[in-house]
């Protein structure tokens, strides 16, 4: 599938919704680049389901018209999911990370609900890249269904109201100057006021297994369920790498899932794992 629109015009794009949704997101950013930091993105992460015409293998053909390769598979057991990660066409420009729920592991009020939601996508939308910045492609679920969704999978509660859009961006510590360890970077953030992801530590991963990341707790803000119901609800995060070289001295391009698994958990409705 050709695209004709540039990398550089899908992340701005993806930027802006992202930005929409993660106040947080452009004050981390702006406080970084008044320190004289450049900001890169290491990576940017899109959930979706399983089902329908919105399944990873529906999507990934978009980022591979941008040039994308696929890297390697993921499985996340307890959580119900399935990713591949993905490199881009250039090493200065971000990794993407595609998820999926495996619906069928949920109970069957729970797959019943997706279905339904899944039911109202129009397949004319998956055409265009501009999907994975479309956000939520169906009515309004009801709270109720929100929380029988929530029960089972804060993954499948959190994409039935924010839908498809990036879920988080990632500054890659490897290229700042002043904030150029994890430690250093997360004290800045928590000097805004803002909330560490402490599920699994602090910081997931280590220089050993190349790959060290980080998280804010997602933003959060009020929403209108079907019915009229207004609760607060988790957005999105910022995630923060640090990059390893391997024994060949290249720099470590993948994902690692137990890391991953936690990092997951930066948009859990009610986190009881701030820090």
């Amino acid at each position: 599938m050709p695209s004709d629109m540039s990398l550089d015009h899908f992340f701005a794009r993806l930027w802006d919704d992202y930005t929409a949704m993660t106040p947080q997101a452009s004050r981390i950013h702006d406080a970084l680049v008044a320190d004289g930091e450049t900001i890169v993105n290491d990576h940017v992460a899109f959930r979706t389901f399983d089902r329908g015409p919105i399944r990873l293998a529906d999507l990934e053909p978009h980022l591979l018209a941008l040039g994308y390769t696929r890297l390697e598979p993921y499985d996340f057991e307890a959580k119900k999911l399935r990713a591949w990660g993905y490199l881009p066409p250039r090493e200065d420009q971000p990794r993407v990370f595609l998820s999926e729920l495996k619906c069928r592991e949920l109970s069957a009020p729970a797959q019943e609900i997706i279905d339904e939601l899944v039911a109202q996508v129009d397949p004319a939308r998956i055409a265009s890249p501009e999907v994975l910045w479309a956000g939520r492609l169906w009515e309004t679920p009801t709270w109720g269904e929100y929380r029988t969704l929530a029960e089972e999978s804060e993954y499948a509660a959190w994409l039935s109201i924010i839908g498809l859009r990036a879920n988080h961006f990632t500054i890659s510590v490897n290229h700042l100057r002043r904030h150029d360890t994890l430690e250093k970077l997360l004290a800045k953030v928590e000097s805004l006021g803002l909330s560490i992801n402490a599920s699994g530590g602090r910081i997931k991963g280590s220089p050993e297994v190349l790959l060290e990341q980080a998280s804010t707790l997602a933003d959060r803000m009020p929403f209108t369920f079907s019915g009229g119901r207004v609760e607060e609800i988790p957005t999105c995060y910022y995630e923060f790498a640090r990059r390893y070289p391997d024994a060949e001295g290249r720099l470590y391009q993948g994902f690692v899932a137990a890391s991953a698994d936690r990092i997951f958990e930066s948009t859990d409705a009610r986190p009881d794992h701030a820090g």
